[in-house]
């Protein structure tokens, strides 16, 4: 059975919580991304900045570039070990609501899993779709 460290993205680019609201809008635009994990000197995991975070909790707010990412980043996280089944991860982002999830080993970010990710293996394509589908009928009943 494939786990989470399998499939998981690595080389993960994080901010820190004093960074600015630009800063984490240009590592978005470097790395293509929509999401950043917000890490604190020893990579621990903080939260999560997403662009919807930086123009609805950011801009939209009249917060400026400026603005420190702690202002708008999401700190209520979910995130799994690197040992977990793909099954589990896709029900836990399914269960959360999450198309992103952070890998943490030993309290120490180490890589993320999206949708996308699983989507692309076989053997996890058809939790990935359920994930999805899951997602998008809750967030449907908002």
């Amino acid at each position: 059975m494939k786990t989470v460290r399998d499939i998981m993205e690595q080389n993960v680019s994080f901010c820190k919580a004093d960074d600015s609201l630009r800063d984490a809008a240009e590592l978005m635009k470097q790395r293509n991304v929509g999401a950043i994990p917000v890490c604190g000197d020893n990579k621990e995991l903080l939260g999560m900045v997403t662009d919807r975070d930086l123009v609805i909790r950011g801009y939209a707010d009249n917060k400026d570039g400026s603005a420190k990412v702690q202002e708008v980043m999401s700190d209520h996280l979910y995130h799994v070990s690197p040992d977990i089944s793909l099954q589990e991860a896709s029900q836990t982002m399914a269960e959360h609501q999450i198309r992103r999830l952070p890998v943490v080993t030993n309290g120490q970010l180490t890589g993320i899993i999206s949708l996308g990710d699983l989507s692309l293996d076989e053997m996890s394509d058809e939790a990935a779709g359920q994930a999805l589908e899951d997602i998008s009928e809750q967030t449907e009943l908002q």
